[in-house]
């Protein structure tokens, strides 16, 4: 098939069409003489994989990346560039949101102040831009990746110790106070290899598992086959609005900053049905002092007991607490509606 045939059947342009050719995409044979195009059936499934890949906004490096999985017969890899693709689109739609709730706010302060306040627009600018920067900023700096295969085996060796010395009770306390029911569908956020979500799938309940580290979710997937899983963070769930009838998480929560832990759970907020529930099992200080020295010592983000108790309160939640030992925590929230 020549340039002109294939634009036709494709419905693009035949310039779209030399652009992916320049860039590697594509490389049809060329006649002797005129240099005429010539397309295979292999190049028109290229193209059509690109157009596909394309449209849900892949980058021309991640489809170079896609097609030499696909050649190769590595699914697995190219069902994780896909999920990436899944997982920036949510964050670009998150961050559009965000954007869209800073001009209602600008036009809000314009509109009751009657007058072009320029350092009013300045401060919601600034403000936005803090929580864009803390939505963002996100980083393993755990490298889970690395840790997945031997996460369960070494996982009573992790410090500080008395976060894992009571890891089975703090998760079966969790399910405990969660009670998932036949009929919900759940979301668990940084799932892991699954060991929470194996206890309320051993109960009959459906739950869909997220991650940051694909090979976190190959654990996961390779212990509970029939569990939906997701390349996804905290600060932009990989789901739609209302679809759950709860989110847990359990010891995740502590690798967010104190600005991103109020975006995460407003993240969890959004994907909640309007009666949806909210479990937390993490480490926990009431003592800011006390809170602070573990921060210096293990170099990670506990939350602060009332700041989150503050946040739940503030947003129409009742919660209700259970300590599991000195440092962790159950936090568990409903919605007073």
């Amino acid at each position: 098939m020549r340039i002109k045939q294939i634009a036709e059947k494709l419905g693009i342009s035949p310039r779209a069409i030399r652009f992916y050719e320049e860039s590697g995409l594509i490389t049809p044979s060329k006649q002797d003489g005129n240099q005429y195009r010539s397309f295979s059936e292999n190049e028109l499934w290229r193209l059509q994989t690109i157009i596909a890949l394309r449209e849900v906004g892949m980058s021309i490096d991640a489809i170079k990346q896609v097609l030499n999985r696909v050649e190769q017969g590595e699914d697995d890899e190219v069902l994780y560039y896909l999920e990436m693709q899944r997982a920036i689109s949510y964050t670009a739609w998150t961050q559009l949101k965000h954007n869209i709730e800073t001009t209602d706010r600008m036009i809000a302060s314009l509109k009751q102040k009657n007058a072009l306040a320029l350092d009013d627009f300045f401060q919601i600018a600034e403000g936005s831009k803090r929580l864009r920067e803390a939505r963002t900023n996100w980083q393993d700096h755990w490298d889970f990746d690395q840790q997945a295969s031997l996460y369960d085996e070494n996982v009573e060796h992790f410090q500080p110790r008395w976060i894992h010395q009571d890891y089975d009770r703090a998760l079966d306390r969790t399910v405990k106070r969660l009670s998932p029911k036949s009929g919900e569908l759940g979301l668990e956020i940084g799932v892991g290899t699954g060991n929470l979500t194996k206890r309320i799938v051993d109960l009959g309940v459906r739950i869909v598992a997220i991650d940051q580290s694909k090979e976190m979710l190959k654990q996961c997937r390779l212990k509970l086959p029939e569990v939906e899983t997701k390349i996804g963070n905290f600060l932009a769930l990989p789901c739609l609005d209302g679809q759950f009838d709860y989110v847990v998480t359990s010891f995740a929560f502590h690798h967010l900053t104190e600005e991103q832990k109020p975006l995460a759970l407003a993240e969890m907020r959004r994907v909640l049905k309007p009666h949806g529930r909210i479990c937390i099992v993490d480490v926990m200080f009431e003592d800011e002092q006390e809170r602070v020295r573990a921060i210096e010592r293990y170099k990670e983000y506990y939350a602060n007991l009332p700041s989150l108790l503050g946040w739940f309160e503030a947003n129409g939640y009742l919660t209700k607490q259970e300590q599991i030992n000195d440092g962790v925590q159950i936090v568990f929230a409903v919605p007073i509606l």
